[in-house]
């Protein structure tokens, strides 16, 4: 019975943990924090439910949410259905839920702070509250600003992005994006059980807190959300460049990157719920099989092709122009007058659509100025300003 650390207690060690607890290795989860909340939507896809249906199925408190508005940075709306409901979780309850899952299959769950970690001889040692102690494997699930990155190197701050948000003692029943000009990121609303999960993301190389949290009480006065008893939070999630999943190593020869510590985030839309998860469960496979080294390969089959054509697009959609807007207005503005648009964003939330797969899928279905639109956003090889189309070609 191999002996796994874990550093990391989030969805991706927590998943990670019960898989090699269930294939009979001793394993022990290390997290200072454990079940803690954190200033994310906490939503998870049609994709995440389909994967791990416990999600779904389980009395634990959690908010359904059908319907999503998108607003443009002049205050231009649409409003469409999710074919599949977005399962949004406090994520004290979704960690805590996780960590019980893998402490029922026989994980040792412990409450520390891992402060050094050596891999340099062959079973790896791990400093945890002051006191060494060594294992056959180390996984690193420490988040974004994780300090450990054997023979790789931390995440810069163009691989980062700022989030801070309030959980505002309010009820909603949809799901709000708002976006504003030449900036990368997004303002969010996502309902939960019994409180709104209100915040901002912008890439930390380009935006400071104070420029965040600005946009965010300009958001929330608009939008009538009263802060009154409200908590605020401020953290750091991954927001990685197209190179940073080939530049980084993700695993080594006793020890292994998950989650958002491999950068593992759709840089596009800030999903990381997902992937964390899916990268545990990957690496907790690889490892119960002896074979680590087939991790990276595993994960790029699952899903890391997928993030890097995010990567490739993400400036070009937040910064780019389409018909005289910024794009992701002219998205909006195409969204309310075409409903097979309408329908395809509400498959991306969702879920159900794949980026990598949508020009196929668009083939013969939308009128010139969506189609027009969609190749402006993926294809690559072209400047992200177009013309030559007027506002009033078709949509549908």
């Amino acid at each position: 019975m191999a002996e796994i650390a874990i550093v990391g207690g989030g969805p991706a060690g927590s998943l990670c943990g019960e898989q090699l607890a269930r294939s009979g290795h001793s394993v022990t989860i290390l997290d200072e924090h454990l079940a803690w909340e954190k200033p994310c939507g906490g939503g998870l896809t049609h994709k995440a439910t389909q994967a791990y249906p416990f999600l779904l199925h389980n009395s634990l408190p959690k908010k359904l949410v059908h319907s999503v508005e998108l607003i443009s940075s002049d205050n231009h709306r649409v409003q469409f259905q999710l074919p599949h409901p977005i399962v949004v979780y406090s994520r004290t309850v979704l960690n805590g839920l996780l960590l019980d899952r893998a402490s029922s299959s026989g994980c040792s769950v412990r409450r520390a702070r891992v402060t050094s970690i050596d891999t340099d001889s062959p079973r790896p040692r791990y400093c945890a509250d002051g006191e060494w102690r060594s294992a056959d494997f180390l996984v690193l699930a420490s988040g974004a600003r994780n300090r450990f990155s054997p023979s790789s190197r931390p995440l810069l701050p163009s691989e980062l992005e700022i989030t801070q948000g309030y959980f505002v003692p309010d009820s909603r029943d949809t799901i709000q994006i708002k976006f504003l000009r030449q900036f990368e990121g997004y303002i969010w609303s996502f309902p939960r059980n019994d409180h709104l999960s209100v915040g901002i993301c912008g890439k930390m190389d380009s935006h400071n807190s104070a420029e965040l949290r600005s946009h965010l009480q300009s958001f929330i006065s608009s939008e009538h959300i009263s802060t009154e008893a409200a908590r605020f939070y401020s953290h750091v999630l991954p927001s990685p460049h197209e190179h940073s999943f080939s530049q980084r190593p993700v695993v080594g020869r006793n020890w292994a990157l998950i989650g958002d510590a491999a950068a593992w985030v759709d840089p596009l839309t800030g999903e990381g719920l997902f992937y964390a998860m899916r990268s545990g469960e990957i690496l907790g496979r690889c490892l119960a099989e002896g074979f680590p080294e087939k991790y990276p390969a595993r994960v790029k089959a699952a899903f890391s092709d997928e993030l890097q054509f995010a990567a490739r697009i993400v400036r070009r959609f937040y910064r780019g122009t389409f018909l005289g807007n910024a794009i992701t207005t002219s998205m909006v503005l195409l969204m309310r007058r075409s409903s097979v648009l309408r329908q395809l964003v509400g498959d991306l939330f969702s879920g159900t659509q794949d980026y990598t797969s949508l020009k196929r899928r668009l083939l013969g279905h939308l009128g010139l100025s969506v189609s027009e639109f969609v190749s402006c956003v993926l294809n690559t090889d072209r400047p992200a300003s177009l013309a030559g189309h007027s506002a009033s070609d078709s949509a549908d």
